[in-house]
């Protein structure tokens, strides 16, 4: 079953200066969150839990160097990804 992506403030803003970086970085960034939506745990992803500030949260990959972190919510009684951030593995830790 398809899970619903919720994005945040954050989240949104953050896409629109990666393909400045990385051309090809909006195209991995929506394969990823539609693969995310399917199967949050598909090994492509490399899902993985988040320590330290960033505990609760967790953390796939987009392509090489890009990372998505997201929580597990609840969104109307219903199972939900929570999307806090998108970038460079420095810039998401």
């Amino acid at each position: 079953m398809k899970q619903l992506l919720l994005p945040t403030k954050p989240f949104i803003r953050a896409p629109k200066r990666l393909p400045r970086k990385n051309p090809d970085a909006a195209e991995d960034v929506q394969l990823t969150l539609e693969l995310l939506a399917e199967d949050t745990f598909d090994p492509k992803l490399k899902t993985h839990k988040l320590k330290g500030n960033l505990a609760g949260s967790w953390a796939c990959s987009a392509g090489y160097d890009l990372r998505v972190v997201f929580q597990f919510v609840k969104h109307k009684a219903a199972d939900a990804i929570l999307l806090e951030a998108v970038g460079t593995h420095d810039e998401v830790y």
